[in-house]
């Protein structure tokens, strides 16, 4: 698996300094996280979680709090999953993600963002059969083996433990979230999360080392990020080291 986690926030790192959009993506999500499993987050573990994230994401309390305080007051707005698959440029495989109130306008959006890039839509399970939806945990570390036996202690299904420069990577299906994070956390209380997340992990990688077609799949990915509706977006593209 190396470093597929990278590559997703490599890409999600071109637009960083977008926050009014990165807002609105988390709004969207903790609104719908609360109106469909509960306000308070100590009954509602997903939306603790979210709430973890746009925290270090930086993400302001008051866009938090007004979100949750949208799903309370009912807000009127009805939002439904929509994904998308495909590939992108130099044939890597790519799934996006989105929450939206109209699905004709988002797929309108997405397929515009494939076709002006060179880019191919598919129909459902046309790549999402090459990925595993993994939860993965990354934080500083070098001895893999006593993370490894300490997670099949507290009898979690652990996928793969990898290190890398200093850095341990726990990989597991994605309903062992909430169980690999506790057993990380009693065993080591000081840990801290450079990751910590769902995700689809690809199966293999796509080597990217045309300079052309790097900079044509920097702007596919881009213009998907640049999606108002578009969540999350993951691919199977590795970019040559210069």
């Amino acid at each position: 698996m190396g470093r597929a986690y990278q590559n997703k926030k490599e890409s999600m790192a071109k637009t960083a300094g977008q926050k009014t959009r990165i807002y609105s993506r988390y709004g969207k999500e903790l609104y719908v996280c609360a109106k469909n499993g509960g306000f308070d987050p100590d009954g509602n573990l997903p939306l603790r979680q979210l709430i973890a994230k746009a925290k270090k994401d930086q993400v302001p309390a008051h866009v938090i709090e007004r979100a949750i305080e949208k799903a309370k007051g009912g807000g009127g707005e009805d939002y439904e999953t929509a994904r998308y698959e495909g590939f992108g440029p130099g044939g890597c495989m790519v799934i996006v993600d989105c929450l939206t109130d109209n699905g004709k306008r988002t797929f309108t959006e997405v397929r515009q963002a494939f076709v002006k890039n060179d880019a191919k839509l598919g129909g459902p399970g046309t790549v999402g059969h090459m990925f595993e939806h993994q939860a993965i945990f990354v934080f500083a570390g070098e001895d893999e083996e006593e993370v490894l036996e300490m997670l099949m202690m507290a009898d979690v299904d652990v996928t793969d433990v990898e290190v890398e420069d200093g850095m341990i990577s726990v990989y597991a299906p994605n309903t062992e979230f909430y169980k690999t994070k506790t057993a990380l956390n009693e065993a080591m209380p000081e840990v801290e999360f450079v990751v910590e997340e769902i995700t689809f992990v690809p199966q293999t990688m796509t080597d990217i080392s045309d300079p052309e077609v790097i900079e044509q799949l920097e702007k596919f990915l881009a213009a998907l990020e640049d999606c108002d509706d578009v969540q999350n977006v993951y691919h199977n593209a590795e970019f040559a080291e210069n």
